[in-house]
């Protein structure tokens, strides 16, 4: 087999995002640190859109994303980790323009 670099393409309804760095530790409104690994609520991160497959239909590779990552599929690809899962386990998408959003802003 030969060394070439092989280009991924997502299939389906699949989109491969790679979680914030900032979804680790976090800090309360207070200035209390609280660890990545605290058990509150099951809590949902940001995540960067690296992939996506021929029938999403919602978003596009560099969108922001909300998701669980819990029971996702974790794959390392150049030695980054990236999470794999279907469209429909996003819960937002955060872009510039939309007509119905929230009126919140990252």
């Amino acid at each position: 087999m030969t060394d070439a670099k092989l280009e991924i393409q997502m299939l389906h309804d699949r989109v491969m995002v790679r979680i914030s760095q900032e979804s680790g530790e976090r800090r309360s409104t207070g200035g209390i640190v609280i660890p990545a690994t605290a058990q509150m609520a099951k809590r949902l991160v940001w995540g960067e859109v690296f992939g996506v497959g021929s029938h999403v239909r919602t978003v596009k590779v560099g969108d922001q994303v909300l998701f669980n990552p819990e029971d996702q599929y974790e794959v390392e690809v150049q030695g980054q980790a990236y999470l794999v899962m279907r469209e429909r386990d996003l819960h937002a998408v955060a872009s510039e323009a939309t007509e119905q959003g929230t009126g919140l802003y990252l």
